[in-house]
Formats: structure tokens, C-alpha cells, sequence
């Protein structure tokens, strides 16, 4: 090959296409350039999903990134349990219904009325072992002492400390509201472990909280994109009929997928899941917002971003366990 031909002297790192020797400060100036405009597309992508989330969380109130990441680790913890060690689900439970029947409490005494914290949370946390070793036995005993505990610290505490005296009227409310929270988180999350507690049970629990997540799925989605008729104004201003289309939709194609596959149930089991489910967890949905309007609360508490408190996230699955567990008893 001749020398003209153009191809005999290698080309160095620092020679360019043609041939040009190109400096080391160009070659690093073309680093810092492609980085900067890397770094660019970077920001802009962030910002763009910055202002999706913003204007998501003004039509609905929720950060949306931290809503998925706080329900992707809560999912794994819950989804892990029951498949792996359902036992492990127990402590689980007790910290959902503990911690949900402190922020009822806590609502409630915002609002001047006086339930007592520490008999409170300690009955929600007792009948969630109780029940799943002892069963609806346990779930009874344990129920029973628990509001027996709560109505007799209000009533000394009634007596031994007149600054907190209320009378009459006022620790008649007191004691309804007591007993009402224990029926309300204790006696409903009970279920749950009713329900873990029986064999293949693991199964219809984890089936129940995906068809709950899909009717606050579909709602959600359905509603942010056609949401135009309120369909309680007055309770939840946010919730529309086209949410609640989009929930059953999604409600009826995860119970019978969950049926067929899951639980070892026919389609037609699926369809009737689904509905008693998407009813159940609307209703859930709509008592705890009339609760917080008539105590005048957005959230129960700030302690899950972007979604409120814990009661928030299960204000749904509460009705939603002891529905199951009545149809597990029924169709099993």
C-alpha cells in the first residue's frame, strides 16, 4: 500500500475524524458540554414530573411519588407475610390497628371529646393475636374486655379527677364514642386475622386487599380523567360517579381473576367478590370521610405522605375483612 493512500499512520486518541489533531482541552470540553446537556434533560424531565405531580396532588390531594413508594413497601410487607410465614403478619396487624386507634382517639379528643388513649390502643392491639390464635373465642374475649377497659378508665377517671370532670350528657358521648372506636377498628381489623387464621386463609386475605386496592385504583384513575358528577358532595366532594364506574370495572376483573386463580372459586364467585367488596369499600371510604367532616379534619394524621394517616388507607379494607370472612364462611 503507498503511502498516498492515506491509511498508513494510525490515528491517535487526540486525532479527530478527518484526521485533525484535536487538543486534551477540547476533549474536555466536549465531556463537560455532553454532561451539562445531560444534567439539562435531567432537570427538565424532574421538573415536568414535579408539575404532574402538583397538579395531581391539587385534584385529588395526594403526592403521587410518595403515595406509590409508601404502598409499594407496605405491599411487600404484607405480601410477604402471607406468603412466606402468615404468623409474621401478626405483629403487622397490631401496629395497623394500633396506630389507627390512636389517631381515631386523638381526632376525637381535637374535637373535646374524651376517650381515653392508653385503654384504647392497647384492646385494638390485644384482639389482633387474640383472634388469630383463639379465634372468633378470642376475637369475643378480647373485644369484650376491651371496651369493659375503656368505659371503666373513663368512668374513674371521671371520678378521680374532677378537673376532667364532664358530667352527664357530655360522659355519655364520651363512653358511646369509646365503645364505637373499638367496634369500628378493633372489632373490624379482627377479622383479618379470622380470616388468616384459617387454612388456605392467606389466600382470601391478600385476594381482598388486591380487589380493595383495585376499587381505590380504578376509582382514583377514573376519576382524575372523566370525574364530573359528585357522587357525595356534601361527605366527599372529590368522590364522582365515574370514579365509582371505573371502581366496579376494576372490582369485578380482580375478583374473578382472583377467584379462578387464587382461591380456587368459580367466575361467577368473582363477580359477587367484587361487588360486595366495591360496596364495602366505598362505604368504608365515605363513613371515615363524614367522620373527618364532622370533626373537621382532612387527614386523620400526616405521619404516611401522601396519604394521610393509617385509618386513611384502611378506612376501606376494615368493612371490606369482615365481608370476606362472611363469604369465606359461606362459599369455602
Amino acid at each position: 500500500m503507498s503511502e498516498g493512500s492515506g491509511t498508513g499512520a494510525p490515528r491517535t486518541p487526540e486525532t479527530g475524524r478527518r484526521g485533525k489533531p484535536r487538543s486534551r482541552e477540547e476533549l474536555r470540553a466536549q465531556v463537560q458540554a455532553t454532561r451539562a446537556d445531560f444534567e439539562r434533560q435531567v432537570q427538565a424531565r424532574k421538573a415536568q414530573l414535579d408539575a404532574t405531580n402538583e397538579l395531581i396532588e391539587q385534584r385529588t390531594g395526594r403526592n403521587l411519588i410518595l403515595a406509590i413508594l409508601i404502598g409499594l413497601v407496605a405491599g411487600v410487607i404484607v405480601v410477604g407475610s402471607l406468603i412466606f410465614i402468615k404468623e409474621l403478619f401478626i405483629p403487622f396487624g397490631m401496629a395497623m390497628a394500633g396506630f389507627a386507634a390512636f389517631e381515631l382517639t386523638q381526632a376525637f379528643r381535637s374535637a373535646g371529646r374524651r376517650i381515653p388513649r392508653i385503654p384504647t390502643v392497647l384492646a385494638a392491639v390485644a384482639i389482633i393475636p387474640a383472634s388469630f390464635w383463639f379465634h372468633a373465642g378470642g376475637q369475643l374475649v378480647a373485644l369484650s374486655a376491651g371496651i369493659a377497659l375503656v368505659v371503666v378508665w373513663r368512668l374513674v377517671e371521671e371520678l378521680a379527677v374532677p378537673a376532667r370532670r364532664a358530667g352527664g350528657a357530655a360522659l355519655g358521648r364520651d363512653l358511646t364514642w369509646s365503645i364505637l372506636v373499638q367496634l369500628y377498628v378493633s372489632l373490624l381489623a379482627s377479622f383479618v386475622l379470622l380470616l388468616l387464621a384459617e387454612p388456605g386463609g392467606e389466600w382470601w386475605v391478600l385476594a381482598f386487599v388486591i380487589i380493595v386496592v383495585a376499587v381505590d385504583t380504578g376509582a382514583y384513575a377514573a376519576g382524575l380523567s372523566w370525574g364530573k358528577h359528585p357522587m357525595a358532595p356534601t361527605i366527599s366532594p372529590k368522590k364522582t360517579w365515574e370514579g365509582f364506574a371505573g371502581a366496579a370495572t376494576t372490582a369485578v376483573v380482580a375478583g374473578v381473576l382472583l377467584s379462578l386463580f387464587m382461591i380456587d372459586q368459580p367466575w361467577w364467585f368473582g363477580v359477587v367478590f367484587g361487588v360486595v367488596l366495591l360496596l364495602t369499600a366505598t362505604a368504608g371510604d365515605l363513613a371515615e370521610s363524614l367522620i373527618k367532616r364532622d370533626l373537621g379534619i382532612k387527614d386523620m394524621s400526616s405521619w404516611l405522605p401522601g396519604h394521610g394517616g393509617f385509618l386513611d388507607r384502611l378506612d376501606s379494607i376494615l368493612p371490606s375483612a369482615a365481608a370476606t370472612y362472611v363469604l369465606f364462611l359461606i362459599f369455602r
